[in-house]
């Protein structure tokens, strides 16, 4: 998911090489004024854009120049970037989509970071899974978000069910709450992003991979989903239904939990009727580690070849814009999560609702960790299984060596 709460999760592009030809061109780089920084973004949205700002004339300031921010659509930031590596014009600062980072560094686009004096010693697994690519640290998150289990607190006190911890205890709570026009639990099971992000907790906390769709552990987490919709306990509509249609769904009353993410605050704010908690996502057993997908963007340095003194300068304004006092401001804000661990027991104390996320991002990793450049491909073939699966159109293993099948073909043809 993106910094931004109302911004689904995107599918991360395939322009590696693209880049990597950009980036290996021969070009002649505008000359820059030694006294101005640019920033570039996608925080276009008010009042996003506007605090943005307000942190970069501070963090410029401390720093000793002035910072320009360039806003650009979700959707048009990565191909305006490459447009500019062609001409050698990228901006001294990037914010990119976690998920987004892999193909800029992997074109060798990126400064590591330590390079230029930002230290990973305290970083969260989850920060620094954002934030790497092939072990490296290119991209530091100023906040993050990833999935939580949402549940109606007056519905589950009235038919006296505990919230649920483990994929039993959710099986059974869910069959519990549901009744009516309502179901216990109400997923976003698309085959886009979507659907696909909220399929990773029950497959990475199982000890399932993407790069092993057919694996045991990987099959089982998707049988498990596809019975909570053959028992009733799912509506089959969650195979249509976005993020934003989930939260929809839970606000109506239709469904006593759901998986959701903590950029839905602002929509349940406009609900004061409902009395709602938020428990980290259910594992398979009781002692188990929740591993759910860890978005947001971060702030990286582009190369800016034959001057490394701006490099260090950009560095700064990134360490800046990302100290625990910086991350906590804008997570309160934004309703995402610091990472920085002082922040993130400052934020349990300011946004206790949303304090079961400080514990699920810690834990969490980026969809890319693993699949780098060739997420999207891993992606579709998890997207295509859940589908399959959940319209009862294949059984669950067969959809997921389907899936195996698909990604091995494609990265065979790309090889």
């Amino acid at each position: 998911m993106h910094e931004h709460p109302h911004r689904p999760p995107r599918p991360v592009s395939a322009a590696a090489c693209a880049l990597a030809l950009a980036l290996t061109g021969v070009g002649c780089a505008a000359e820059r004024d030694p006294d101005v920084y640019t920033i570039m973004n996608s925080s276009t949205d008010e009042p996003y854009h506007t605090w943005d700002q307000e942190a970069m004339d501070s963090c410029g300031a401390r720093v000793g120049v002035e910072v320009r921010q360039i806003s650009v659509p979700a959707d048009q930031l990565v191909p305006k970037a490459l447009r500019m590596a062609s001409s050698n014009s990228l901006p001294d600062v990037l914010s990119v989509d976690g998920s987004d980072l892999p193909q800029f560094a992997a074109a060798g686009g990126l400064v590591p970071l330590e390079e230029v004096g930002l230290p990973t010693e305290d970083l969260s697994e989850g920060a620094l899974s954002i934030g790497s690519y092939e072990g490296v640290y290119y991209g530091a998150a100023r906040s993050v978000n990833s999935l939580g289990l949402f549940y109606d607190t007056d519905v589950l006190a009235e038919a006296g069910v505990e919230p649920p911890r483990t994929w039993e205890e959710l099986r059974t709570a869910a069959a519990e709450l549901t009744g009516g026009e309502r179901y216990g639990l109400a997923v976003s099971a698309l085959a886009t992003e979507d659907g696909v992000y909220q399929f990773l907790p029950w497959l990475w906390s199982n000890g399932g991979d993407e790069r092993e769709l057919a694996s045991p552990e990987s099959v089982e987490a998707l049988e498990y989903v596809t019975s909570l919709v053959e028992s009733g306990s799912v509506s089959p509509s969650v195979v249509n239904w976005t993020q934003a249609d989930v939260n929809d769904q839970f606000i109506a009353g239709n469904a006593a939990m759901m998986v959701n993410g903590p950029w839905q605050l602002p929509v349940l704010k406009e609900h004061p009727e409902l009395d709602w908690a938020v428990t980290e996502i259910p594992v398979p057993e009781a002692g188990d580690t929740s591993v759910a997908p860890i978005g947001g963007t971060t702030f990286t340095v582009p190369v800016n070849a034959g001057h490394p003194g701006r490099e260090r300068v950009a560095a700064e304004l990134v360490a800046c814009m990302t100290t625990a006092e910086a991350q906590l401001d804008w997570s309160t804000k934004g309703s995402n999560v610091p990472v920085a661990p002082e922040a993130a027991e400052r934020y349990r104390e300011e946004v206790p609702e949303l304090a079961p996320f400080v514990d699920q991002v810690r834990t969490a990793r980026s969809r890319t960790e693993h699949a780098g450049t060739e997420w999207n491909t891993y992606s579709q073939a998890i997207g295509t299984a859940l589908q399959a699966a959940l319209t009862g159109e294949a059984s669950p293993r067969d959809a997921m060596e389907g899936a195996q099948a698909r990604v091995e073909a494609e990265l065979e043809d790309r090889s």
